[in-house]
């Protein structure tokens, strides 16, 4: 059997980044992935980057005992006592590792796109205004990116998968509800919002990722700004001069709400 590593040993960000990548590379379905071959090429990474001294971290090695223990399961029988007593069990034990995937593989996607978005703003957009704009007296703070605030969805929402699940009913929250939601926030605070707290204060999955993208769109009409007050701190939101502006041209919001139909 071949193996995708042989030409070098790439770095990888951690353990599903690296699952991910011999996925692709081999053009396997992710909803049916083989798990003997997959481990096998996993554990020849990691052998490889023992000789190499790579060092690796935990998690590498959590995912290594993992995939032997799904393994595992695939190759025993089915017991049918256990079949009875919880029937309504996922029979596939790869179900979750997927999920996992899939999930890591929407927020790496999100924040490729950024990054390419921020590269191209940053080679054609200028703003003659700009340099006016840094010296206005106001506090720059630190540099935040919207990586930043990705990483800050993405620790709520790994967060919220332990809180207890409440049915709620009528939950058709959307981009264009969360922009109204901001801007009625921000009309009555002067300082900075954590965003960690705009996504708390959801109550759904679907309700963080609308007010993540109503972020965004605010941001990148200059009516939002991020901020952060030290190195590794909280990630805030606050209201920039153009604020108003933003919210008095309605045919900016309507192009907003109609690209969200």
């Amino acid at each position: 059997m071949s193996s995708p590593l042989n030409f070098h040993l790439e770095q990888y960000h951690g353990p599903l980044d690296l699952l991910l990548d011999l996925i692709r590379k081999q053009e396997i379905n992710i909803y049916d992935i083989p798990i003997a071959r997959i481990t096998a090429q996993y554990l020849e990474y990691m052998q490889k980057a023992a000789e190499t001294s790579m060092e690796l971290s935990a998690e590498f090695v959590y995912m290594a005992a993992t995939l032997i223990h799904i393994k595992s399961k695939l190759l025993l029988p089915k017991d049918p006592e256990l079949a009875k007593l919880s029937p309504e069990e996922d029979d596939d034990p790869r179900k979750e590792l997927v999920d996992r995937l899939l999930e890591h593989e929407r927020f790496k996607t999100a924040a490729e796109m950024l990054q390419q978005k921020r590269v191209i703003e940053e080679a054609v957009w200028s703003n003659p205004q700009i340099a006016q704009f840094r010296n206005d007296g106001d506090d720059p703070g630190l540099a935040v990116t919207l990586f930043d605030l990705v990483k800050t969805l993405q620790t709520v929402i790994e967060r919220a998968k332990q809180r207890p699940t409440y049915e709620i009913t009528g939950d058709e929250v959307s981009v264009p509800d969360m922009i109204k939601y901001l801007r009625n926030v921000f009309s009555r605070e002067r300082g900075p919002v954590s965003a960690r707290d705009l996504f708390e204060g959801q109550r759904s999955r679907r309700a963080m990722i609308c007010m993540f993208l109503a972020m965004l769109e605010l941001v990148k009409i200059q009516a939002l700004g991020l901020t952060q007050t030290e190195l590794f701190g909280e990630i805030g939101l606050k209201k920039l001069k153009g604020f108003e502006t933003a919210f008095a041209e309605s045919e900016v919001l309507s192009a907003i709400e109609e690209g969200y139909k």
